[in-house]
């Protein structure tokens, strides 16, 4: 049967609404989704992530049939895959002999730019999941010489008129209530329980798949209990708007030893592969702020991250891709520690956020941006091998979120042009945040000698050696001020201990 025109639908675009879906006549045209290997091995993506995207994509091709669209899928282990999706792309356009084939923009520009190269004409369309375009966003960054995300962040509170009053004044007379995030968690206080899904068929099949073929990913599977159907996704959204939202502003910076998800809502996998809407979601919660059930700092930081954060780094990543990738700005070159990959560490706070992500492919931002990341930027980590680690490990890491945020925010790589610092920081800020510190192998308490706490002496060593860079840095002005009141020998013993620490880096050392 001849199809006039061919939709392909990537892993991270399995919703009804998709532009290049729409496009479409079921009664005459055909959907192509390809689970591939060139998709699983660019970096060597986290089991998990895997058995996620594929069950999810099998789900998917199973609601659409039932919609009555006539569906090719291509499985893993189909003996006439080609393995790439520009080759399954020319392989089902010759095949079904399509006259127009429909792509909705896809999330990584490596991908984008295969499929523009594949010598397939296609029909492009804007991603309308996002609320705004890629052209609106470049509409936006023109003529400013930064580009910071709390003015962009207020672009689309009035363009989406989320909490604020008739006048267009924001609820509570202020944009930004982040200061009232930073709680650590009380011992009284306990988090809910996670809501779990358990493996049907489709996604036991999905895992005998994965752990056949990608046993020597690092990542466990055993844990698998990820939303794969949109309802099962509703579900989780659910339960968080119910169970964990109220307390979800007070505590979102928090970190604690066993609880990998505290009051996080754990649905940015299943939102950024599709399974739910971003403005749904946000008119969710402020419906759930008016009606009383939630406090403003918590309905109001919650929106901050989808339409603020969210939007504005994906914004970054299409304007500046691919060139962006390439940024590094203090020229680190050291390699990525191996204990990254097996969270076997002395540092209790690294051995935490490791652990959980090798165990769920996940870790809240705190534990990303302050546990991880900051080590990494503390210790002049090679930016590329971070990002790629981060893309790797985490279910919900695609490039368009997962690089902006990992090299701009996290290694402040693109010279200060996301964030307005290096979000760099002592052990002091994991034990305030944390109760990590408690039964570490090292103590907090110190900076130098070899019980010292890693953090210490390579916060004050980073900024020792990036001190032409960032002293003129009105943020830390005040920093940089302590550390010309210590004395000579203190400085140089800092010095001292975050060039040992280095070295036994670079001697293969896990710290």
């Amino acid at each position: 049967m001849t199809t006039r025109r061919l939709a392909l639908i990537l892993g991270d675009q399995l919703s009804f609404d998709l532009p290049s879906l729409q496009a479409l006549d079921p009664q005459q045209d055909a959907v192509l989704l390809a689970e591939v290997a060139a998709e699983t091995d660019y970096v060597p993506h986290h089991p998990q992530k895997i058995a996620l995207i594929f069950s999810a994509m099998r789900h998917f091709a199973e609601a659409l049939r039932e919609h009555g669209w006539r569906v090719q899928y291509v499985a893993l282990d189909d003996p006439d895959n080609s393995g790439s999706l520009p080759g399954e792309l020319q392989r089902w356009v010759a095949q079904l002999q399509a006259t127009e084939v429909h792509v909705t923009e896809c999330g990584e520009w490596r991908l984008e730019d295969q499929l523009k190269r594949s010598g397939v004409p296609i029909t492009w369309h804007a991603d309308s999941r996002f609320i705004c375009g890629r052209d609106e966003f470049v509409q936006w960054a023109e003529g400013r010489k930064q580009l910071r995300m709390e003015f962009f962040y207020r672009e689309m509170r009035r363009k989406t008129g989320l909490l604020l009053n008739g006048d267009g004044t924001p609820v509570g007379g202020a944009w930004n209530f982040d200061a009232e995030n930073r709680k650590a968690l009380p011992k009284q206080i306990k988090a809910p329980m996670t809501a779990r899904f358990s493996a049907d068929a489709i996604t036991q099949d999905v895992l005998v798949l994965v752990a056949g073929r990608f046993s020597h990913h690092y990542g466990s599977l055993a844990s698998f209990d990820y939303p794969v159907t949109h309802a099962d996704a509703e579900a989780l959204w659910q339960h968080f708007l119910d169970f964990a939202l109220p307390a979800f502003g007070d505590y979102q910076d928090a970190m604690a030893v066993g609880e990998p998800f505290l009051f996080h809502a754990r649905i940015s996998a299943a939102l950024n592969i599709g399974l739910l809407d971003v403005r749904r979601l946000c008119a969710d919660v402020e419906a759930a702020y008016w009606r009383g059930q939630v406090p403003l700092n918590a309905a109001e930081g919650f929106i901050r991250q989808l339409i603020g954060w969210r939007e504005y780094v994906r914004g970054i990543y299409w304007m500046h891709m691919p060139e962006y990738a390439e940024r590094n700005a203090f020229g680190n070159t050291r390699p990525l520690p191996e204990f990254y990959w097996t969270g076997k560490t002395r540092m209790k706070c690294m051995s935490q956020a490791i652990g959980q992500t090798l165990e769920h492919a996940y870790a809240h931002h705190i534990q990303r941006l302050m546990v991880t990341g900051n080590f990494a930027l503390l210790a002049g980590i090679q930016p590329s091998q971070v990002c790629d680690w981060y893309l790797a490990v985490y279910m919900d890491a695609f490039d368009w979120v997962e690089l902006p945020n990992t090299l701009g925010m996290v290694m402040h790589a693109d010279g200060g042009y996301l964030g307005s610092k290096p979000y760099c920081a002592s052990g002091q800020y994991i034990k305030r945040m944390s109760n990590y510190c408690g039964d570490c192998a090292y103590k907090v308490t110190e900076s130098v000698g070899e019980q010292a706490c890693p953090f210490n002496a390579l916060y004050w060593h980073f900024l020792m050696r990036h001190r032409e860079q960032l002293s003129g840095n009105h943020r830390l002005g005040m920093i940089y001020r302590g550390l010309d009141k210590m004395s000579d020998a203190k400085q140089q013993g800092l010095w001292a201990r975050g060039e040992q620490l280095l070295a036994r880096l670079d001697a293969g050392d896990a710290l």
